[in-house]
């Protein structure tokens, strides 16, 4: 019997690796997806949002995890971005989600990151997140935001 449902078409879709403590490519990954969303026409306060998003879960690896990679797919419906680390791990989640709560070390933060806004600048700018996390082993996390999506 045939499907009979809403098809997602696959417009594109890549991973891009990400290596701990390498601050010299910090937003890479990101940049390279905003490019990405503008070549295919998408609307620009969609890619504000998935680029704040995309930003915040990469500046979490380089500052946390040994490496890690964020996986995307762009559909004609959605945005879906998902990010596995090798890391720590969050003990908290719900804690980590509050503003202004941070365990970024004093050098990160002396270089203007770590402010404790990633988590919930990342909840705020997408229509779904997912954060699951095992200390001591690492945290996936998947957002997705709509391509509908009225902001």
């Amino acid at each position: 019997m045939p499907h009979r449902g809403l098809v997602k078409v696959c417009l594109e879709e890549g991973v891009f690796f990400l290596t701990g403590k390498d601050f010299t490519n910090a937003g890479a990954a990101s940049s390279s997806l905003k490019g990405i969303l503008e070549r295919l026409g998408v609307r620009k306060d969609i890619i504000r949002r998935t680029a704040i998003a995309a930003f915040e879960a990469e500046m979490n690896v380089i500052i946390y995890a040994v490496a890690g990679m964020m996986k995307y797919r762009i559909t004609d419906t959605e945005i879906s971005v998902i990010i596995n680390d090798m890391g720590h791990g969050i003990p908290n989640i719900e804690l980590a989600m509050t503003e202004g709560y941070s365990t970024a070390p004093d050098y990160v933060r002396e270089m203007g990151f770590g402010s404790g806004m990633g988590l919930p600048n990342i909840r705020k700018n997408t229509d779904s997140l997912t954060v699951d996390s095992v200390v001591g082993e690492g945290t996936t996390m998947e957002f997705v935001i709509q391509l509908n999506a009225v902001n």
